[in-house]
């Protein structure tokens, strides 16, 4: 695919386990994608882990932070065409900060979150990690809140681990219970709408059926009985460059398939 001089494509995967989905094609993906950012969640490795190839792919820019709190857990990381300018790892909350969730990339005056947000359900597949997850959503609304009433052009992309309504899911009466789409869940995603964040995808596509996640079993993927939980939000100020986004559901390496959007150029100036 070619770039485009005067477009930025920004995409966003939860590859689950990096290692793995490089033995899946990753790389290959990367150079034939028409991508000039991509973050990924949940590598589940730390870098001197990671083959050669995903650790330095020719022509990219590479950042990654894996969880210090245990090992092959969580992790995100970043690729890029365009060098960024800094990026940095701290939310200023220990407790998110070492289960390596956030990178915090700055390409100009583009500023681009690379997000895996917590899952609320425990070791025992209980909800006892939703209290968690809902102060993590709070605390990077509020950390970025001054941010967005100075203007600044902020996208925030990644794994939300939360269905926002009925539509973005295939079974939503069998989920309601369910950690990914219970009410606190949902609402602690609004706050992020109400507070004028908009869901890119939501913003051009408002077609059911396109989801992002499939559970292994059951053969939910071919079925497509799926979740839409990663998503590009774009603050007011970015939004006015967004021209796309989409889903890449045929796109295959994990239970999750890659999002996009699409910005003009000159989003970084």
């Amino acid at each position: 695919m070619t770039k485009s001089n005067d477009l930025l494509n920004i995409y966003s995967w939860n590859v689950n386990g990096l290692r793995a989905c490089t033995r899946k094609g990753f790389v290959d993906w990367l150079h034939g994608s028409d991508a000039h950012i991509v973050g990924v969640q949940e590598i589940r490795a730390l870098e001197e882990q990671l083959p050669k190839k995903v650790r330095e792919p020719e022509n990219w820019h590479t950042h990654f932070f894996p969880a210090a709190s245990k090992k092959g857990y969580s992790g995100v990381g970043l690729f890029s065409t365009v060098e960024p300018d800094q990026v940095l790892t701290s939310v200023d909350e220990e407790r998110f900060d070492r289960e390596g969730r956030v990178q915090i990339a700055q390409y100009g005056k583009l500023k681009v979150l690379n997000v895996y947000f917590p899952n609320g359900s425990g070791k025992n597949r209980d909800l006892s990690r939703i209290p968690y997850k809902l102060d993590f959503y709070n605390h990077l609304l509020d950390m970025l809140q001054p941010a967005v009433d100075r203007g600044e052009r902020i996208i925030v992309m990644g794994d939300f681990n939360t269905a926002h309504k009925e539509i973005d899911l295939a079974r939503p009466k069998d989920n309601t219970e369910t950690s990914g789409f219970r009410p606190e869940e949902r609402e602690a995603f609004e706050d992020w709408l109400d507070a004028g964040w908009t869901d890119t995808f939501r913003h051009f596509c408002d077609e059911p059926e396109r989801y992002t996640w499939w559970t292994y079993r059951g053969n939910c993927r071919e079925r497509n009985v799926g979740w839409r939980i990663d998503y590009a939000l774009a603050s007011p100020a970015a939004m006015e460059f967004v021209v796309d986004a989409d889903i890449h559901h045929d796109v295959m390496g994990s239970d999750h398939c890659p999002l996009s959007v699409t910005l003009r150029r000159d989003v970084l100036g």
